[in-house]
């Protein structure tokens, strides 16, 4: 009786093996993992946005100001609009929802992502909601208030690029600074040269 009990073991053991291969990735196929981005606690917490991803959400804010004043001169063929309605459409621009921008890790860097921003991975954990909708919106009310509608209407007339330039690249902005994160490279004084 017990060599028949062993060889029922032994077939059940094996039987067991197979289905779980049946069942799983197909034989010697690689099983792929994703992590999601590790936040530190400036990332999950502070209501600011980080320093390393305020360029990324600078042309973030960018491109949504951009894509809604185009649709607006766009809607009954108007190619300017009023300043009623630039301002009204800055307003909705920057209390949209958000709610498609979250943070990626791509080669171990975290970057911004959503539309409009370059460098997405599709194979890779994007973690959006929690304080990103609230830190971009409160980021691009800023930029409205610091540089003013007219201002930014007139950028938004010249072309994305005079846009961009204007919100995050000038001076003082949000890109200025050099990829390692250090303060951006003392400019000579006009007398200096």
């Amino acid at each position: 009786m017990q060599p028949a009990l062993a060889a029922w073991l032994a077939l059940g053991l094996l039987a067991g093996t197979g289905a779980e291969e049946m069942c799983g990735d197909p034989p010697g196929a690689p099983s792929r993992s994703i992590p999601a981005p590790q936040l530190s606690p400036e990332e999950r917490l502070s209501p600011h946005m980080p320093e390393a991803l305020r360029c990324d959400a600078c042309h973030a804010i960018a491109f949504q100001i951009e894509e809604q004043l185009r649709r607006a001169e766009g809607k009954g063929g108007r190619k300017t609009l009023s300043e009623s309605d630039y301002t009204e459409v800055l307003e909705r621009s920057c209390s949209q929802g958000w709610e498609s921008y979250g943070v990626q890790e791509l080669d171990g860097e975290k970057r911004l992502a959503g539309p409009g921003l370059p460098r997405q991975e599709p194979m890779s954990v994007m973690v959006t909601g929690g304080p990103w909708p609230g830190r971009l919106s409160k980021m691009c009310h800023g930029y409205v208030g610091e540089r003013g509608e007219a201002q930014i209407y007139g950028a938004h007339r010249r072309g994305p690029a005079a846009l961009r330039e204007l919100l995050c690249h000038g001076d003082k902005g949000a890109c200025a600074r050099g990829k390692a994160g250090g303060p951006a490279p003392p400019k000579a004084l006009q007398n200096e040269l």
